[in-house]
């Protein structure tokens, strides 16, 4: 075994327990490792580069990916107030909140920069941590999270500050599948996954690949249900796989070297869009970025995580390095800390400038 191979395998095995499992990605430069830990389930065997796991708001990349994409071809502006491209199920406009002279955008959206607040209306933080809680989202429709939005108050002016919404994301994908005519799934199949070959990323899991779909866990180890995000799912409502999001990781950190590859225009405007959070950090149109400095250098990590009532992910990468990492467990514990460190270890040990 490699020694890419080996830190990939040491963090699966740290992230993995005994009722639970976890697989684990690591690319540097264009060698790739993906290794699995632990079990699916009650039932099942290890996990792979195959096993679906949800991934929580790492979604929300590609939601934000879909929108550079309609962007560049002219269907939407990133400037757009969303009031004018959210509908309701019929088709009537939405009510949309303001505060002051600037009207929440659809970069508003994916730089959580809206003023929005971090769940709809009426759904309380305490509801989505309670252990072998049901699904929080599982009754939630459109028709009632648009008219929470019409009654909601905005925390700040929109552009202004960052606070993170998962409401904004949600409200996002919704209104890039009303403007495209299509749900939000066959949104992102179109918009992101066929062009990259993602063959397993998806908001409904089909026969086959509900075979290969993990059983979530509470820290404990207890089985949880699955969630159900069908009204808003743009802002954590995807499921995919270690391959799939290594292709997509691929795309990232080859845009720049290849301008001509598929989605490279699109991931280069996601990049180029940023707020500035404090002077260490940072939102990009979907991701998340800071930099440390450390005795081996200034460390770029461009990131998201994830986590659903028994999953947890964490997807990052470096660009000027070529390094990346995916992490995905089937437990509610952290993946955060694990990818973070085997990021940093590619950092120093892999890096390359090619």
């Amino acid at each position: 075994m490699n020694e890419l191979a080996c830190l990939v395998q040491q963090t699966a095995d740290r992230l993995a327990g005994r009722r639970v499992g976890a697989v684990v990605a690591g690319l540097a430069g264009d060698g790739v490792e993906i290794r699995g830990a632990g079990r699916i389930g009650p039932d099942g065997g290890t996990p792979g580069p195959h096993t679906l796991f949800e991934i929580g708001s790492v979604t929300k990349v590609f939601t934000s990916l879909a929108l550079a994409r309609l962007a560049l071809d002219g269907r939407v502006r990133l400037d757009e107030p969303l009031a004018e491209v959210l509908t309701g199920p019929a088709g009537e406009p939405a009510v949309v909140p303001v505060k002051g002279a600037q009207p929440i955008t659809l970069r508003h959206l994916a730089t959580h920069t809206s003023g929005l607040p971090r769940l709809p209306r009426g759904m309380l933080m305490t509801s989505l941590l309670k252990p072998n809680s049901p699904d929080p989202y599982a009754g939630c429709t459109v028709e009632e999270v648009l008219d929470g939005l019409a009654r909601t108050r905005l925390r700040a002016v929109p552009g202004r500050s960052f606070r993170y919404s998962n409401l904004g994301a949600g409200l996002l994908g919704l209104a890039l599948a009303r403007r495209s005519g299509t749900g939000y799934e066959e949104l992102v199949a179109r918009e992101v996954c066929a062009p990259l070959g993602l063959v397993d990323t998806c908001v409904r899991s089909d026969a086959e690949q509900s075979a290969r779909l993990a059983h979530g866990h509470t820290q404990g180890g207890r089985p949880v249900p699955y969630w159900n995000l069908a009204a808003i799912p743009g802002m954590g409502g995807l499921r995919s796989t270690a391959a799939d999001l290594v292709a997509f990781l691929r795309a990232q950190l080859d845009a720049e070297r290849e301008p001509e590859a598929p989605l490279a225009s699109a991931i280069a405007l996601t990049r180029e869009t940023r707020h500035r959070v404090n002077p260490f950090a940072w939102t990009h149109l979907g991701w998340l970025g800071h930099r440390l400095h450390t005795q081996q250098g200034g460390h770029l990590q461009i990131w998201h995580n994830g986590g659903t009532g028994g999953f947890r992910s964490f997807v990052a990468f470096d660009p000027e390095k070529r390094v990346g990492v995916v992490a995905l467990a089937n437990t509610r514990r952290p993946a955060d800390p694990a990818g973070t460190a085997l990021l940093r270890r590619l950092q120093n040990e892999f890096a390359s400038t090619g």
